[in-house]
């Protein structure tokens, strides 16, 4: 707190400028995702302090990240961690050429080489009876648990490495925000059922066009051009809905005082953290060390949703020369009819 404090102390022009800007795009964020909140008083002013503690709390987290993978069938087979999240090379190659980003991310770079990403996966635990050796001995159905990695999506791609790691940031953010939003629709102490209505249904329309974490580990989209649309007229719907709105002045300071809570305590809304885990190479869990066994490390975020949703995720680099050609495989057209 003691660097929050002498920030928000200082005069705007002792702060440096990089920080500043920093804050400013903080507040603008949450103002474009809930406009409504530039209706209490000073609302730049409370909105400050929980900007600057939540951009402290992303700068932890996404120092916390490991540096990206080379992604590729070469790098498969020396990178253990790749080795657990894909069955073959050519299974890496063909997911990651089933991204539209990545391949929209090389038609507008005609110049870049290579892509930095972050790639999103489901993660599974199946659990059965197998086969362990102890010294000499080999027991049988034995308890053990195995991690399954798939639905492999990359939703964010970048030019470079620090490129990508400060749009995660922005994304995280934006989560807390749309926490923030949530935490409103459900309080029925401080807002109207009309303005929890249109709050609540904001907050869905936003989750749906994917802001937040959704955009960077992926989960279900909306990849048809004319549903896009749709929700795009529904969430301009809704913003008109919310401007004509007329509420008490002390319900909009309630409001930027609910949005300021969660920005102030970043840790207990971002559901952001590190697994590091031994497995053997077949993906089953191991405690100890034995043959073949390794460990790695990659993150996890929770979706919001109904239920809500647990992705693992790392920042990877995938080479443009190894894009297959464009359009869609006959297998993968006939799994998607099955």
């Amino acid at each position: 707190m003691g660097l929050l404090n002498w920030l928000l102390g200082r005069d705007r022009v002792q702060i440096a400028p990089q920080i500043a800007a920093q804050i400013d795009d903080g507040v603008n964020r949450v103002l474009a995702m809930y406009p409504r909140l530039q209706r209490a008083s000073h609302y730049k002013e409370r909105l400050k302090p929980g900007v600057v503690a939540s951009l402290q709390h992303i700068d932890t987290l996404l120092a916390s990240l490991p540096v990206a993978h080379q992604a590729d069938q070469q790098a498969w087979s020396s990178d253990l961690a790749l080795r657990a999240f894909f069955a073959t090379p050519d299974d890496l190659v063909q997911a990651f050429g089933r991204s539209e980003e990545l391949r929209s991310f090389f038609d507008q770079h005609p110049d870049s080489a290579e892509a930095y990403a972050a790639l999103g996966m489901a993660m599974k635990e199946r659990h059965f009876l197998g086969v362990e050796a102890e010294g000499d001995q080999v027991r049988y159905d034995v308890p053990q648990t195995s991690l399954l990695f798939g639905d492999h999506q990359v939703r964010m791609c970048s030019r470079g490495e620090r490129e990508l790691r400060e749009e995660i940031g922005h994304r995280l953010f934006d989560q807390l925000v749309l926490e923030g939003m949530a935490k409103l629709a459900t309080d029925r102490d401080k807002l109207l059922d009309e303005a929890r209505e249109l709050v609540q249904a904001r907050t869905t329309l936003l989750e749906r066009q994917g802001v937040g974490m959704r955009s960077v580990v992926g989960g279900e989209a909306l990849d048809d051009a004319a549903e896009l649309a749709h929700l795009q007229a529904q969430l301009e719907e809704n913003a008109r809905n919310l401007s004509e709105l007329r509420m008490p002045t002390r319900t909009y300071d309630l409001q930027l005082k609910g949005i300021c809570e969660v920005l102030t305590a970043p840790a207990a809304h971002l559901y952001v953290s590190s697994k590091r885990i031994r497995i053997d190479l077949m993906n089953v869990i191991r405690e100890n060390d034995g043959p073949g066994c390794h460990e790695i490390e990659f993150h996890f975020a929770r979706i919001p949703g109904d239920p809500p949703r647990t992705r693992a995720f790392v920042l990877v680099c995938f080479p443009r020369r190894e894009m297959p050609a464009g359009g869609l495989r006959f297998d993968d057209v006939m799994r998607g009819l099955g």
